[in-house]
């Protein structure tokens, strides 16, 4: 007895699926993806050739917060860190000049509250010109 020998088929993967998977994931990922643009501008400053002002003739407010939370008002101390006596203080310095420049100088272990306080006072009077002092950080830290 003579048996056929079967014909062996070809064994193969088909990628059609495949293919359709990824550009289905590539269409999701370009569809969800946000594309930020950031713009630099390249400001060109004046020069000057004045001589800065010296302290005694800028008039400005300025509160130094020492590590415990005491205030000092243009170099007078306040006598409480509440509220109401930092706000009369300030009132009494600018003479309801809210132009004036307004500055705040904290020490680096002052709780947050006592700064965030100078900061509502200075906005409750009408101050807009707020600044916070910093150091610059020493070269090779």
């Amino acid at each position: 007895m003579k048996f056929s020998r079967q014909r062996s088929q070809e064994v193969g993967v088909d990628l059609t699926p495949l293919i359709d998977v990824v550009f289905l994931l590539l269409i999701f990922f370009m569809v969800s993806t946000t594309f930020t643009r950031e713009s630099h501008l390249q400001v060109d400053l004046p020069e000057a050739s004045g001589e800065p002002a010296s302290p005694a003739e800028v008039k400005q407010i300025d509160v130094v917060i020492n590590a415990e939370g005491q205030y000092v008002l243009n170099d007078k101390a306040l006598v409480n860190n509440r509220r109401e006596t930092l706000e009369r203080g300030v009132n009494e310095l600018s003479e309801g000049d809210i132009a004036l420049p307004f500055v705040i100088t904290a020490d680096a272990r002052t709780p947050h509250e006592y700064v965030v306080r100078a900061m509502d006072v200075a906005g409750r009077l009408g101050f807009s010109r707020l600044s916070i002092t910093t150091e610059r950080e020493a070269d090779g830290q």
